[in-house]
């Protein structure tokens, strides 16, 4: 008897807890308009931030794409915005 008594307990806790998590994840979420918001103000959706998030890109894969067709060690360029180089460490 004890022991169930115990485990009830256990149950009741551990449920309050859940409930009081529950509870309080509800009232921090944000509304609707505050997600619409959020996602208006984040860097992605300015364009000048987007371009400049392509053009890396762009420089990235031909920096990869250079690496693959040759045996130079492009990791060790001091400038990755000139296609020459070498080592210069």
């Amino acid at each position: 008897m004890e022991n169930l008594r115990k485990l009830l307990l256990a149950g009741a806790v551990l449920g309050a807890g859940a409930g009081v998590g529950t509870a309080l994840f509800a009232l921090v979420t944000p509304g609707e308009e505050r997600k619409q918001a959020m996602l208006k103000e984040m860097p992605e959706q300015d364009p000048q931030r987007r371009d400049e998030a392509a053009r890396t890109k762009q420089l990235l894969l031909a920096t990869l794409q250079e690496a693959a067709a040759t045996q130079e060690n492009v990791a060790w360029r001091k400038n990755w915005m000139d296609g020459g180089g070498g080592r210069s460490a």
